[in-house]
């Protein structure tokens, strides 16, 4: 294979081209655990789920009113109530013919009852009940099984469950589900100026391994984040070969075309680079390629670039790896409030900011660029409300456009 330090960036890959080889090089694992409700928010689970019990589990009353029996209301009305034997439901818990018994919202439906009149249908008074409304069977009653049958298949494999999806999974009697293990990342930074403590002249605080490793647990991965490891060829090879036992490894810095650039070159020696330059602004020198079967992501070293392409092509690389469902970014529709530029045949992501300024149309916020450009300011992405992608094939946005802003923190 040419080194890929000589031939420079000479063709670069368009982001879906990139995202399809990188999908046919991520195999989903298959390692599964049990885990409590407790710990599976957020976790895929590896087979259908299935409730053990009806919800309810049990005839009740959908209102506060009377429990009857629908046939002893036949013709009542406000000019004719029908009137029942107040029953005494503790000392007898069937529900006689002609009789009616208070019950609340959610309580159990007397053995005998089919129906419930509502409170402001009935009065009470000397052991009778007057009933001004006639009911139908099942009329005000959430039967048994309403909500959920038992047996009934509540999520299929795949689904990544919610913090609602566990209060149903315990009101149908399941306490612990099946699920795919989270998928395993190696979070590799790379760069001999990389420090962790306060930085002298020449030294930069690493920050692309510790962002890189949040956004892998809060898609859902589990990531392992490494110390830094220097530019040497020898150090960068030992750091990709001791995490090929993970689903994924991910490198940051080193991945474009300058002396001190040797990721892409390791990793080709080590296996094989699938790509290397993409046509993204920011974050072009993005790279790919396969090592013993383990795919190594090739991160720019600029923080801002890292993330763009960290959203762009970690994430669904670590959702295909972990079995994962690969959701859409939600968007807020938005006035552009200055020209974006772009380059024809690049994806561009603007960073921008939402106020609530007048804009053309008042319905809608206005989106304020902060950055088109510098992929070192890593400020203008903590700042932002999210991104406008402007796409390949058009020549910026105008100012007054309406445009879709990517919320690319959301999670998961």
């Amino acid at each position: 294979m040419t080194n890929p330090r000589e031939s420079g960036f000479k063709e670069v890959t368009p982001p879906a081209e990139a995202r399809e080889r990188l999908r046919a090089a991520v195999s989903p694992h298959d390692r599964t655990e049990t885990v409590p409700l407790s710990m599976a928010e957020g976790r895929a689970v590896a087979q259908p789920v299935r409730a053990r019990r009806l919800v309810p589990h049990y005839d009740r009353a959908a209102m506060d009113g009377y429990a009857v029996r629908a046939a002893d209301t036949f013709g009542a009305g406000d000019r004719s109530p029908a009137v029942l034997r107040a029953h005494d439901a503790e000392a007898d818990g069937q529900l006689g013919p002609e009789e009616a018994v208070r019950v609340h919202t959610g309580s159990e439906l007397p053995p005998g009852a089919d129906a419930v009149v509502m409170q402001e249908q009935v009065e009470e008074f000397a052991g009778e009940v007057e009933l001004f409304d006639a009911v139908a069977e099942g009329e005000n009653v959430a039967p048994a099984g309403e909500d959920v049958d038992e047996g009934q298949v509540l999520f299929e494999a795949g689904h990544r469950l919610r913090p609602s999806d566990l209060g149903l999974l315990k009101s149908t009697g399941v306490d612990e589900v099946t699920c795919y293990q989270r998928p395993t990342v190696g979070v590799v930074p790379t760069g001999e100026e990389l420090v962790q403590h306060d930085p002298d002249p020449g030294e930069i605080v690493e920050t692309n391994g510790l962002t890189v490793s949040q956004y892998v647990e809060r898609w859902g991965g589990k990531p392992t984040y490494r110390n830094v490891v220097t530019d040497d060829e020898s150090a960068l090879r030992a750091a990709i070969q001791r995490d090929l036992t993970k689903d994924l490894i991910v490198t940051t810095g080193g991945s474009s075309v300058g002396d001190r650039d040797l990721v892409p070159e390791v990793v080709s020696k080590l296996g094989e680079v699938l790509v290397h330059g993409v046509a993204l602004k920011p974050g072009h020198p993005f790279g790919f390629g396969v090592v013993e079967d383990t795919p190594v992501l090739m991160l720019p070293g600029y923080p801002v670039a890292c993330i763009v392409n960290a959203v762009q092509f970690l994430r669904p690389a670590m959702k295909w790896a972990g079995n994962l469902p690969l959701g859409d970014h939600p968007t807020t529709e938005a006035v552009l409030g200055r020209k974006i530029p772009s380059e024809p045949g690049v994806r561009t992501f603007a960073r921008v900011s939402l106020t609530d300024d007048e804009s053309t149309d008042a319905d809608l916020p206005t989106a304020v660029p902060t950055r088109a450009s510098g992929a070192g300011v890593l400020s203008s992405v903590s700042l932002a409300d999210g991104w406008v992608v402007v796409p390949d094939g058009r020549e910026g946005i105008p100012e007054g456009e309406r445009v879709a802003v990517q919320d690319w923190e959301w999670y998961p």
